[in-house]
């Protein structure tokens, strides 16, 4: 590989989690604010700094102590919090990024050891279209004279390996029976982000290709395969498969419907430990919090209009297992409410979504007054 060769790669490999530190960086309101100033409050030469801002010096790669202790002295500093608590995410998304992208330089790629978060997914999209994750919206990076970068977007030469190498590796995870269900599902996920014509064709063609699993009845070990198939195929335009999937893998299933709201609740971040494997959706929730779901998926309301179906039956059935949940957090329940009411005052849900919906005003209503 030549010199170039190699600088590309590093500049890549932790450029969202550098991304993200200089956002710290800078939203500290002190003269230490520069990367002068805050190599030398945290006690490391300038070009170490500039490295991990960079990503020619992964985050990812620095002792976890340290990694630590620099979270922590920013937090000091007046840095942003939000930004911080995604750093965890920005450095699972480079080492996704990095696994897919050099495949050589791993026994077994990220995506099949562990399952990823909204967090994660967020950040990778960033990193490929420049999408900015929801929880950094508010966040802006300080105004500087000359071209600054408005995100951690990857080339398009790397952009481009990335895409055909992760759809490499989902070819591959198909051949590998179950013991590749979990790379498979979320590899092909990830390649639904691509907007290049020819790569939406390879996409829909494989999603496609899976859908024998969401005309499955109910739960099946094949379940977050196919509500994986489902959700992408929306992205991609087609929303019928995920009806469909609501219809037939998830009403009047208790597994199913199980499983779909230990899939949020992983998902947006009230089950707290990394899972790793699917394994766990279809067990009885005991550790997961029910009001930061309840946040996420309304949140998810408007947030996500593509996917409304979902968050309303999701919601629909959090709120019908747990009818006291509007009383544990009575703001958010009024805005619900009043989402509820402009969604029912719009003919573009189905007939199961308006239903349900009326029956979370009513859940609403019975624990308000």
């Amino acid at each position: 590989m030549t010199a170039k060769g190699t600088a590309r790669r590093r500049a890549a490999t932790g450029a969202i989690a550098g991304f993200l530190l200089r956002m710290a960086r800078e939203s500290v309101r002190s003269q230490s604010n520069t990367q002068v100033g805050m190599a030398e409050t945290m006690g490391v030469d300038l070009a170490t700094w500039q490295g991990w801002e960079s990503g020619r010096r992964p985050l990812a790669n620095v002792k976890a102590g340290m990694v630590l202790d620099i979270r922590r002295r920013l937090l000091a500093l007046g840095a942003d919090s939000c930004v911080l608590r995604m750093l965890d995410a920005a450095m699972d998304a480079d080492r996704i990024i990095s696994a897919t992208t050099h495949p050589e330089e791993i026994r077994r790629h990220p995506l099949a050891d562990w399952v990823h978060t909204r967090d994660t997914a967020h950040m990778i999209a960033w990193a490929l279209n420049g999408t900015t994750p929801p929880a950094l919206i508010s966040r802006s990076t300080q105004s500087r004279r000359g071209p600054v970068a408005k995100a951690p977007l990857l080339s398009a030469p790397d952009r481009n390996t990335f895409f055909s190498r992760l759809r490499d590796a989902a070819d591959s995870a198909v051949r590998e029976g179950e013991d590749g269900l979990l790379l498979h599902r979320q590899a092909l996920y990830l390649c639904s982000y691509d907007r290049a014509t020819e790569a939406s064709s390879w996409v829909g063609h494989a999603l496609h290709a899976r859908r024998d699993l969401i005309a499955a009845r109910g739960w099946t070990p094949h379940w977050a395969t196919a509500r994986s198939t489902a959700t992408a195929l929306v992205r991609l335009g087609d929303s019928q498969p995920l009806l469909d999937f609501i219809d037939r893998a998830m009403v009047d299933d208790d597994t199913a419907e199980t499983a779909n709201l230990n899939y949020w609740a992983y998902w947006l971040g009230a089950i707290r430990e990394p899972q790793a494997n699917d394994g766990f959706m279809r067990e009885r929730p005991t550790d997961w919090e029910p009001v930061r779901l309840l946040r996420g998926l309304a949140n998810g309301l408007h947030q996500a209009p593509g996917y409304v179906d979902l968050y309303v039956h999701s919601l629909w059935a959090l709120l019908t297992s747990h009818r006291w949940l509007p009383l544990a957090d009575r703001e958010l329940a009024d805005q619900i409410a009043l989402r509820t009411a402009r969604l029912l005052d719009h003919d573009r849900i189905s007939v199961r979504s308006r239903r349900e919906l009326s029956a979370v005003a009513y859940v609403l209503r019975e624990n308000r007054t």
